[in-house]
């Protein structure tokens, strides 16, 4: 491994980013690093005296919203390496970019519908079969995800959809979710993030209020009855880290739970198997999956550049592009480092 490197390292803190173990990664291993602001005017400038730029930006951050893509193609035009680069994150929190890319590489995916008109849905409504599963484009978590059963429920979705629509960030269902873990955990501390919760509900955080109110489009997926699971991998280069995520008691989703096994089962070997191959695929640099189980196989609902790191902090190992098992400690954050110090010799 290189060191007479210099990483750019944008600068966010808090256990929903990988930014703290980059810079301790750095420091342990006395690679050069910057702190920089990938929302500065001098963004560019600031990149000069760098090799590479690690930027883990996620669903909620509206100013990345509004450039990160941009800011990510532009130096890709210049061939300067970047974490994510365009590849790997363009479809990022965009479920109808996922749609079409997913389709275009015959993936084996739940079926989902896109309409843009809302006469179209109306129409489409009457025809289809319920139950069906309602999604805005983006969000997290399971949030912004419903369960519509009948013709009188999508249309009234529709109508909302197509009208005032619905906000991205959905602050009901974040107290909910938190009344959810009381009521699993029953724990002082579950118990006291009700009371956060409440505090956001009705004091929202400004950033929250800044993303766009998503309107005038319908998504939606087949419904996949009697799962009682879902499995997530996320592929890192040549690595994959995986987990069984646990449906909730009396609901339909999997994520946001808090419930899982690390022991995925024979039959997940294949979504890390269909994993490896769609990333290399798309020439991603890392991309996580979620996978439900049909009636004919596992199938993916939803992909992202990006998996959050509280979710694999004790994974107790990776499986390798061959799908052999490695039993070691890890840390995400650290593959995806290290990949992007190694591809950096002999690039610059």
């Amino acid at each position: 491994m290189s060191k007479n490197i210099k990483i750019a390292i944008h600068l966010n803190h808090g256990t929903d980013f990988y930014t703290d173990k980059w810079i301790e990664y750095c420091q342990n291993n006395n690679i050069d690093y910057k702190l920089v602001n990938c929302y500065s005017n001098n963004i560019i400038d600031d990149l000069k005296d760098c090799d590479a730029l690690l930027w883990h930006w996620i669903h909620i951050e509206y100013k990345a919203k509004l450039i990160a893509r941009e800011l990510i193609m532009a130096l890709n035009t210049i061939n300067f390496p970047v974490y994510p680069d365009i590849k790997t994150c363009w479809f990022f929190d965009d479920k109808l970019g996922q749609k079409y890319l997913l389709e275009s590489i015959k993936a084996p995916i739940v079926k989902s519908y896109i309409f843009l008109e809302k006469e179209e849905a109306l129409e489409w409504i009457k025809s289809t079969t319920f139950p069906k599963v309602f999604k805005l484009r983006n969000g997290a978590g399971s949030h912004n995800v419903l369960l519509i059963k009948s013709q009188k429920e999508a249309k009234n979705y529709i109508n909302k959809i197509f009208s005032s629509g619905f906000q991205a960030y959905y602050r009901s269902g974040v107290l909910k979710d938190k009344i959810w873990h009381f009521r699993r955990d029953k724990t002082l501390k579950s118990f006291l993030q009700i009371s956060k919760g409440i505090a956001r509900y009705l004091f929202p955080h400004k950033a929250y209020s800044m993303l766009a109110v998503e309107k005038n489009y319908l998504y939606a997926q087949d419904f996949i009855p009697n799962c009682d699971h879902d499995i997530r991998v996320f592929v890192i280069g040549d690595r994959a880290v995986t987990k069984k995520r646990i449906v909730r008691d009396n609901d339909f989703r999997a994520s946001g739970s808090g419930k899982m096994s690390w022991d995925i089962g024979k039959e997940g070997k294949e979504c890390v198997r269909v994993a490896f191959e769609i990333t290399k695929k798309l020439q991603a640099q890392s991309l996580a999956f979620d996978f439900v189980k049909d009636k004919d196989g596992y199938k993916i609902v939803e992909i992202s550049y990006t998996a959050s790191p509280r979710g694999f902090p004790k994974s107790p190992g990776y499986w390798t592009k061959d799908l052999e098992w490695i039993e070691t400690s890890l840390r995400v954050e650290y593959f995806i480092i290290e990949d992007l110090i190694n591809s950096l010799d002999g690039v610059r």
